[in-house]
């Protein structure tokens, strides 16, 4: 079976500043790959007691699926939507610096339990903005997080010390430590 590594390294192409994984990962979901990579995540996690994976809409979801799977747990996403909404429900407002608009991430406040231990999984750790957004979402909730967990991590755009900085713990299937001019570097 093919890693999430071995696909990165042999798969992966660079297009201006982003790294194009969507033949294998969020675009065509090939599933022997994002079931090893969340499998890898959840052992991170072993003895963590998590009642709820929570991601964000959409290629997220796929991950987050697994994770919930393997832990036999249930699975929220935060939906995203464009401009304001008047919706009862926790959410925040993010700026994606790849497509340079502003978006909301909603979760229903049905859908989190005050108490819950959760995880957030995403496909993606660039510069932290929603991953923080729904930590924050978990902790308005009255949840606790218990972490995040991220398929591939671009270690240069600080996603990473967002987290981190708030005492979040963070995992990473890969980490990316260079990306530019048509190249990239996995950590060993």
């Amino acid at each position: 079976m093919t890693t999430l590594r071995q696909a990165v390294l042999e798969r992966a192409r660079v297009d201006g500043d982003l790294l194009m994984v969507d033949e294998f990962l969020n675009h065509r979901v090939e599933l022997g790959i994002v079931d090893s990579a969340a499998r890898d995540l959840v052992d991170r996690y072993a003895g963590s007691d998590i009642d709820l994976v929570l991601t964000a809409e959409a290629s997220g979801i796929a991950p987050a699926i697994f994770c919930g799977a393997a832990l036999q747990v249930p699975v929220v996403y935060a939906k995203k939507y464009l401009g304001i909404g008047d919706r009862y429900a926790l959410s925040r407002t993010i700026t994606s610096p790849t497509r340079g608009t502003e978006y909301r991430v909603e979760v229903s406040r049905r859908a989190i339990s005050p108490a819950e231990r959760v995880l957030v999984v995403d496909d993606f750790l660039s510069g932290g903005r929603t991953a923080a957004a729904l930590g924050e979402i978990t902790t308005e909730a009255g949840a606790d997080v218990v972490g995040f967990g991220f398929l591939i991590e671009k270690a240069t755009l600080g996603g990473r010390q967002r987290l981190e900085q708030r005492s979040w713990r963070v995992e990473s299937v890969v980490t990316i430590t260079s990306l530019g001019e048509g190249r990239f570097e996995v950590a060993p």
